[in-house]
């Protein structure tokens, strides 16, 4: 008899741990997490999670589509092709503003680390925002936070958005090829761009948020950059789902943390490197300030990012109050964070 009972309870243990298991298993397992400009360290996070496996281990099979710029990768959210992006918080204040809501699930990167690129002897006389006026500008994709940033420089010196031409140049050889065939007149991008085209000494930066305070003096003290995103119509019906993506790119930026500049270096593929490990690496250093150590997001860094969208944005002016408890949901992180403490 006592056999039977341990036998019993045995079967019942083994169908409650099944049951459990099954219960915060991913609802979808296949996902696509749209991007724009992978190879940018402004989403290394991303490219940790994926070559490390911490997206298999959470039972995940994940596609990452490349675009050319945020703006695009929203637009393959919005369209229904991706379930995902890897992007800028600002999209999820301008979705709300159009009352499309969308809500940041996890943060890679607290800093924006964009920066505004010029040929050194139009640099030697840049002063703010006002010497922007008539130029044209390249970004990674028109819409994207690197059109943002501009956006903001100008409206910071009392000009418009319209007092310069933007030009989508994308986040790779495109934006290098732009510049140093003088197709642009200065170039809003990120790192391996910006280091790439410093290294050939005939560009200079003159605005630069990889640092805080580069940061304190263009956006603030607080911030939120780089985030995955998604609709909360995903979140509502596939909570494990965006449970294991967070604990993927929770474990991501708590291994940025700890690792060495040039363990992450030997992480990434060749592609990223562009024939220069050397010169990808000291790029690499002058961003690892700026990369969140667990995933977590503030209410305090929303605000922050809404006071600067608020300068400038048409839609989010127009909208006036934002609700912006809505545009980020940190719970996910939150569990996360206290599994892989």
């Amino acid at each position: 008899m006592k056999r039977l009972i341990h036998a019993v309870g045995a079967l019942l243990l083994g169908v409650a741990i099944a049951t459990a298991a099954a219960a915060q298993a991913p609802e979808k397992k296949s996902i696509t997490i749209a991007v724009g400009g992978k190879s940018l360290f402004y989403y290394l996070p991303l490219s940790v999670a994926e070559r490390k496996g911490f997206f298999k281990d959470e039972g995940l099979d994940v596609e990452i589509p490349d675009f050319p710029g945020g703006s695009k990768a929203l637009q393959a959210l919005v369209g229904g092709s991706a379930d995902f992006v890897s992007g800028a918080y600002e999209h999820t204040i301008n979705m709300a503003a159009k009352h499309q809501p969308i809500k940041a699930v996890v943060l890679q990167l607290r800093y924006n680390a964009i920066e505004l690129l010029m040929p050194s002897e139009r640099a030697a006389k840049y002063r703010d925002g006002r010497d922007l006026k008539g130029l044209k500008i390249g970004v990674t994709a028109p819409g994207s936070s690197t059109n943002m940033f501009v956006d903001l420089l100008l409206v910071k010196a009392g000009l418009k958005p319209t007092d310069v031409s933007i030009v989508g140049v994308g986040a790779g050889a495109g934006a290098v090829a732009a510049m140093e065939k003088g197709e642009i007149d200065a170039l809003a991008n990120l790192d391996p761009v910006i280091t790439r085209l410093e290294a050939t000494g005939k560009f200079k930066s003159v605005v630069d948020t990889r640092t805080e305070q580069g940061m304190e003096q263009v956006y603030g003290k607080e911030y939120m950059a780089a985030v995955i995103y998604t609709t909360d119509e995903f979140i509502q019906k596939n909570p494990n789902t965006v449970q294991a993506v967070v604990n993927a790119m929770v474990r991501a930026d708590k291994w940025i943390a700890k690792a060495s500049p040039q363990e992450i270096v030997d992480l990434m593929p060749d592609t990223y490197k562009a024939g220069d490990p050397a010169l990808y690496k000291k790029g690499l250093e002058k961003n690892l300030a700026g990369y969140s150590k667990d995933g977590l997001m503030s209410l305090p860094a929303a605000e922050n990012v809404y006071k600067v969208l608020a300068q400038f944005e048409p839609s989010v002016i127009k909208a006036g109050k934002i609700d912006l408890s809505k545009t980020f949901d940190n719970r996910f992180a939150e569990k996360a964070d206290k599994k892989y403490r």
